[in-house]
């Protein structure tokens, strides 16, 4: 199955998926660099490398002992495994699958300990301080940040570029390489203090970076080969049909911004699972007959960052495409 959110919609589609286990030819290696860190009394945050592959690796799967409990698309290299019993320990491993189905072996097995849960305890940590970083390379930046204080402990610090979460380490680390980032792009982090009860203290001070450019430039982070045309639906009612295809980055894009008329019209996110080559989507426009629309979208990239927006496309309803 696939799930998209559309507009804060969940729709569920139904796609063909290979099991893949079968399948002729290289499956995926085993993930490394894999870690287990309690982010509270009830969570547990795993990380780990990236896989290379041809064809590259889609998803990732977790498991809690023998358990699958999640799955993570190929762009993402952390996620946080929610709904775990307090004071309890926990052994996890990863496994990657690539687009043709080939599930990879397991990677080794990481152990992690949640905390006991505080009771009736409502006060969040302090704001973190003085974050300070710098590029190490073209793909990855140091940062470093004074500690929060908290009426019991600080478990944990998440990572934010811009609005999105990529990174977290222990409470008692203060510093922390942040890897998977596009040389000669400018970055905006902040970090977050977490306690065992999940209170989540407010941002510190964001510190911006640039990657400096590297022999291995990524190319046009747009969309490619965007389309769009208007048609009338039975329902007397005009729709936008586009079409595009993913911007060649590291990672799998899951998420698109559409542009209409210059302003922000949807959000469309893909749960783990978009459709590789041509994407499609349609949207309504309205039963007005004759209104012109300048229309074109952007990537969200496994960095976090926006993309370059494709080839705007002006077309007007019901006259054709």
């Amino acid at each position: 199955m696939r799930r998209v959110v559309l507009c804060g919609l969940v729709l569920t589609l139904a796609c063909g998926c290979a099991t893949g286990d079968g399948d002729e030819g290289r499956a995926p290696g085993a993930p490394t660099g894999v870690t287990a860190q309690a982010g509270s009394a009830t969570s547990v945050h795993v990380m780990w490398n990236a896989v290379s592959g041809d064809p590259p690796v889609a998803s990732y799967e977790i498991y809690r002992g023998g358990t699958k409990v999640a799955d993570a698309p190929g762009s993402a290299h952390m996620l946080d495994i929610v709904r775990l019993t307090p004071a309890t320990a926990y052994v996890f491993t990863v496994r990657a699958r690539d687009a043709d189905g080939r599930l990879g072996p397991s990677s080794r097995k990481v152990r992690a300990t949640t905390p006991a849960a505080v009771a009736q305890d409502r006060s969040a940590p302090t704001r973190p301080g003085r974050l300070t970083g710098r590029a190490a390379g073209s793909r990855a930046v140091q940062l470093s940040w004074s500690a929060s204080t908290d009426d019991r402990k600080v478990m944990s610090y998440d990572v934010y570029q811009g609005g999105t979460k990529v990174h977290s380490v222990g409470g008692n680390q203060t510093a922390t390489v942040v890897t998977g980032l596009r040389p000669g792009t400018r970055y905006s982090f902040t970090v977050r203090a977490r306690d065992a009860a999940d209170n989540l203290s407010p941002a510190g001070p964001p510190v911006r970076l640039t990657t400096p450019a590297g022999a291995d430039e990524a190319g046009d982070t747009a969309p490619a080969d965007f389309r769009a045309t208007a048609r009338l639906d039975a329902d007397g009612a005009y729709y936008l049909d586009l079409s595009w295809v993913a911007p060649r980055v590291d990672g799998v894009v899951t998420e698109y911004q559409i542009q209409l008329d210059g302003q922000p019209a949807t959000s469309l996110v893909w749960g783990g699972d978009p459709p590789r080559g041509r994407a499609e989507y349609s949207f309504y426009a309205g039963r007005d007959k004759g209104v012109e629309h300048r229309v074109r979208l952007r990537a969200r990239l496994p960095d976090g960052t926006w993309g370059a927006f494709s080839a705007e496309r002006t077309l007007t309803t019901g006259a054709g495409g």
